[in-house]
């Protein structure tokens, strides 16, 4: 190789060599200045975290919503079957929004009585029911109807204290049908440990005597039982009250679930 030829190919180099330093030192430049474009992933105008979806289940939910409060607006705030247990003066309610319990609360002599209830009991009822109930010949009137769907059992609990005495009563029951079916009754030496909901208080429960199944104990003994809850008001007008309060607040709480599921899926 000539020493013309190789001066040339070195000099090619050189100068390759210095283009790529040039143009790597303004890259670097622009770099530091900001001034380099950043490449756009999306061009939708779709705010971040926000699905394809989810505009069409919001407008569903609006749609079940209004259905809802359409077919509520006839009725009153306040049922009057309601009104009517209020009036009777025994029991307190206390029912709290957005939870499925429902407290019962009264004071029997120096007795003090809690009978809660969940409306989670229902739901797995209602389509059975309803399929019953389209099943039914149409010259049903809807007095027969009302009473199919009042039938589903519902569990409730029923603790007894006395101010005067230590120890608590704990009955668990079964609402059906205008009538409580007693499972068992269950005695704490510790009044305070059938109502307490700490952890230390659940472990002391599991370690108590639960009490015999209530239908092997005697019948006399079975009938006393009753005597005694139904002069306490646990009776078939509390019986039948309890399933129809739980279908109402159900749908109460339904509609609030509707609302409160679009506005997180809306925000």
């Amino acid at each position: 190789m000539s020493a013309i030829r190789a001066l040339r190919q070195f000099t090619a180099v050189s100068s390759r060599a210095a283009v790529l330093r040039s143009a790597s030192s303004s890259v670097r430049a622009r770099l530091a200045s900001g001034k380099l474009p950043s490449r756009a992933f999306s061009v939708s105008a779709r705010s971040f975290g926000q699905g394809t979806a989810d505009v069409a289940l919001s407008n569903k939910l609006l749609e079940e919503t209004k259905y809802e409060k359409e077919s509520m607006a006839e009725m009153p705030k306040e049922p009057e079957f309601i009104q009517e247990f209020k009036a009777q003066g025994k029991w307190q309610i206390e029912d709290t929004p957005l939870n499925d319990e429902v407290l019962l609360t009264r004071k029997f002599g120096n007795e003090n009585l809690r009978l809660t209830f969940s409306i989670v009991d229902i739901r797995g009822e209602n389509e059975e029911f309803d399929n019953e109930a389209a099943s039914e010949e149409n010259d049903e009137d809807s007095s027969q109807e009302e009473e199919v769907l009042n039938t589903y059992p519902i569990r409730a609990s029923l603790t007894v204290t006395k101010s005067s005495a230590p120890g608590s009563l704990a009955i668990d029951m079964m609402c059906q049908e205008g009538q409580f079916v007693i499972d068992n009754i269950t005695y704490y030496k510790e009044g305070g440990l059938a109502t307490d909901l700490t952890a230390e208080a659940d472990w002391k429960r599991r370690g108590i005597y639960m009490g015999p199944q209530f239908d092997t104990l005697d019948i006399g003994l079975q009938e006393e039982f009753d005597k005694f809850l139904q002069e306490r008001g646990i009776d078939q007008s509390l019986a039948l009250f309890i399933p129809e309060f739980a279908e109402h607040k159900e749908q109460r709480e339904y509609v609030g679930w509707l609302e409160g599921v679009k506005s997180f899926v809306d925000a």
